[in-house]
C-alpha cells in the first residue's frame, strides 16, 4: 500500500469514528477513482448493522463527453435530485479521506446549489 493510500485510509477511519448517518440526517459518502466518481447517501442506523444505501449516483451513468470535474458537478446535481425525491433535505458529508478540493469540492457545491443541506 502506498503512503498516499495509507494516509487517506487513516483520515477516513478518523472521520468515520466521529460521524455516522441517521434516518433523519444520513451520511453522504463520496469515492473517487482515477476516472470515475461515486456518491451514496447511507443510513448507518439501519437494522442490518452495516448501513443501508438510500440513494446513489455515479459518473458511470453520464454518457456525454465532458471533463472529470464537469462530471462531478453533474453527479452532485443528480444526487441532490434523487435525495429530494427520497424526502432527504440534510445530510452529513463524508469525503472518505479525500481532500476537499477539485472534484470532491465541485460535487459538494453542486449538491448544495441543488438544495441539499450539509
Amino acid at each position: 500500500m502506498t503512503e498516499k493510500i495509507a494516509r487517506r485510509l487513516k483520515i477516513k477511519a478518523s472521520v468515520r469514528g466521529k460521524i455516522s448517518g441517521t434516518a433523519t440526517k444520513p451520511r453522504m459518502s463520496v469515492f473517487k477513482s482515477n476516472s470515475q466518481i461515486y456518491v451514496q447517501i447511507i443510513d448507518d442506523t439501519a437494522i442490518e448493522g452495516s448501513g443501508k444505501t438510500i440513494v446513489s449516483a455515479s459518473s458511470l451513468d453520464i454518457k456525454e463527453k465532458m471533463t472529470k470535474t464537469e462530471k462531478s458537478t453533474k453527479v452532485g446535481e443528480v444526487i441532490a435530485k434523487k435525495a429530494k425525491e427520497a424526502n432527504i433535505e440534510t445530510v452529513v458529508f463524508d469525503r472518505n479521506g479525500f481532500l476537499y478540493h477539485g472534484r470532491i469540492k465541485e460535487l459538494a457545491e453542486a449538491a448544495r446549489k441543488s438544495g441539499l443541506k450539509f
